[in-house]
């Protein structure tokens, strides 16, 4: 007989995709028990080793613009830089496996279905999953849900409101959306990978794949597959039917289309002589979704907020990618003359309201990623996982702090400051929201060994604009805090430089300009002193760090602290963007 379990949680989120998984280990690091329940056996959703897709963000690859997602993703690419320089899929999903399960506070359920909700007085009680490898049925009774399942499976499960295609032009005045709305969304792409090897790798399709005997027939037509590392985002199909209930059907055709496009490029192709030893190594068999159900929430973000920049008071997590909308035809759309996606201006960056990510209908029920609270004009910047990681950590954060509060999701609206204030010091990055810092590190005299150390604590931790925020230091140089007398000290924290400029991105096309090592100018050996009865002594040294945020726990008087840079990861100047104690 199948096996059942309860589990009791503060918080349980379901999806451990990019987005859940942010959301579950901020929520345990502010505090809470987390149960994070997600039904495949490895994390990060479209970025795992089951479908390859590179997470996208707010820098667009505009390098130049240090608009990089930081806070726990930052953290997570630079695990990956250490541990991981050949960009070994299932190394990545180590990583993630690792970052979860590290956290004593969340609890991990893989290959875990939440197929069930009880709901009593317009809140979750509990989920129930099924794990289908020990074939045990799990419930999880929590005071706050979490869906970032992509696809809002708690939203039907549960009775929330929720939108499933387009909206109308006329419904949030998008003049990018239809005249009418309608059931379209976009669709899903399967990949593939290949190798090349010294000598030519014959190809015979199966009998089943479709044929393509022109360039003309494929997107893009002959330019659109010069390159032979990975598949094509085109190879999408989807959105002129249901994404969750046509999945497998949809996916049986993705393969046809995957392996034709192969085929044409080995056996049709006029460049086909350029693809000769290249061979297929991998075939993607689980779909990466774009669009299914979106949550209504107390606020639905339109492409009018993010053309406007996003400016909300209640800002806890930004965008910047393009309104990317993919025609809902996909791959076929090249029948009727379409391109296959429209890229629409979206400022870089824009604020994501707390609001979005709260449902209005489930009381204790919030949700990140590509179910949050968007139109479709608007999910199609805010799906790409950069975006959703920035989401999650907002939202494991929140509901962390509505744990510790006593509050349901709604009722933490008062405390949205402080909820930014939290984020911010987790090295997330808000669109003008500055840091707080302590009365202690305001007060405190601030010198360094050479340059102005101001902008350290002026509350912008990254570049912005043309304006680094930062005080830049080389090996040698040192930047310090006295007090006019001991001061209980907490924590010291720094805010190092990891390369926002630098491409890091886990993407396997054949034009590769990404890090494959740490960061140049990250620091790798560095010191901290604390100074008490006149004397320096160490609170912290490291000749092995890869870390941006770095946090040092004190818990007693001192009366300065030092920070000294030994070594870098390369030869690069480093910028030390924020040193604060508290």
């Amino acid at each position: 007989m199948p096996g059942r379990v309860n589990h009791e949680a503060d918080v349980c989120v379901v999806g451990g995709g990019m987005a859940g998984l942010c959301a579950a280990v901020s929520a345990a690091r502010r505090g809470a028990r987390v149960v994070l329940m997600h039904d495949r056996p490895v994390l990060g959703g479209n970025a795992s080793s089951e479908c390859r897709v590179h997470i996208c963000g707010a820098d667009r690859h505009n390098r130049l613009k240090h608009l990089r997602e930081t806070g726990i993703l930052e953290e997570l690419r630079l695990e990956n830089l250490r541990h991981n320089p050949h960009a070994d899929f299932s190394l990545w999903d180590l990583v993630l496996y690792e970052a979860a399960t590290r956290e004593p506070r969340v609890s991990l359920l893989l290959n875990c279905s939440c197929v069930e909700a009880q709901v009593a007085s317009g809140a979750v009680q509990s989920v129930t999953g099924w794990q289908m490898t020990t074939q045990t049925w799990h419930t999880v009774s929590a005071f706050i849900f979490v869906d970032c399942s992509g696809d809002g499976i708690l939203a039907p499960l549960s009775g929330a409101e929720f939108r499933m295609g387009r909206e109308g032009r006329d419904e949030f005045g998008e003049s990018l959306a239809p005249e009418h709305p309608d059931t379209k969304t976009m669709g899903m792409t399967c990949l593939f990978e290949a190798r090349e090897y010294p000598a030519p790798q014959k190809f015979e399709p199966p009998a089943w794949a479709y044929r393509y005997d022109r360039c003309e027939e494929l997107p893009y037509g002959e330019a659109g597959h010069r390159w032979y590392r990975m598949g094509y985002w085109w190879v999408e199909l989807g959105g002129e039917q249901n994404t969750i209930a046509d999945a497998e059907t949809v996916r049986d055709e993705l393969l046809k289309i995957c392996l034709g496009v192969w085929d044409h490029i080995k056996n049709r192709c006029p460049h086909r002589d350029e693809a000769a030893r290249w061979a297929l190594e991998w075939l993607q068999f689980l779909p990466a979704k774009r669009e299914s159900r979106r949550y209504v929430t107390l606020h639905t973000l339109s492409q009018k907020d993010i053309e406007s920049g996003g400016r909300f008071p209640d800002t806890v997590a930004y965008g910047g990618w393009s309104m990317d909308d993919h025609h809902p035809a996909g791959f076929h759309a090249v029948r009727i003359g379409a391109p296959p996606t429209l890229f629409h201006r979206a400022p870089s960056p824009y604020g994501i309201p707390y609001r979005c990510l709260v449902s209005k209908t489930v009381r204790n029920l919030m949700c990140a990623g590509r179910d949050a609270g968007c139109t479709h004009i608007a999910m199609s910047s805010t799906r790409v996982m950069g975006t959703g990681c920035s989401m999650g950590q907002a939202v494991g954060t929140a509901a962390a702090m509505a744990v510790r509060k006593g509050c349901l999701p709604h009722e933490l609206l008062p405390f949205v400051g402080e909820l930014q204030q939290t984020l911010l010091a987790d090295d997330a990055y808000l669109p003008g929201v500055r840091q707080e810092f302590s009365a202690l590190t305001r007060a405190a005299r601030l010198t360094s060994s050479q340059g102005d150390p101001e902008p350290v604590r002026d509350g912008w931790n990254r570049q912005i604009g043309d304006d680094p925020h930062a005080w830049q230091w080389r090996p040698g140089d040192w930047i310090s805090y006295c007090f006019p007398a001991a001061q209980d000290v907490r924590e010291i924290c720094l805010i190092l430089d990891s390369g926002l400029d630098l491409l890091i991105q886990m993407s396997r096309h054949q034009r590769d300009d990404q890090l494959r090592t740490l960061p140049p100018c990250l620091p790798r050996a560095l010191l901290v002193e604390g100074k008490t009865g006149g004397n320096w002594h160490t609170l912290y040294s490291t000749a092995d760090n890869h870390h941006r945020l770095v946090r040092i726990p004190v818990d007693h008087p001192l009366e300065g602290v030092r920070a000294t840079l030994r070594e870098t990861w390369g030869d690069a100047p480093s910028r030390l963007y924020a040193f604060w104690v508290e």
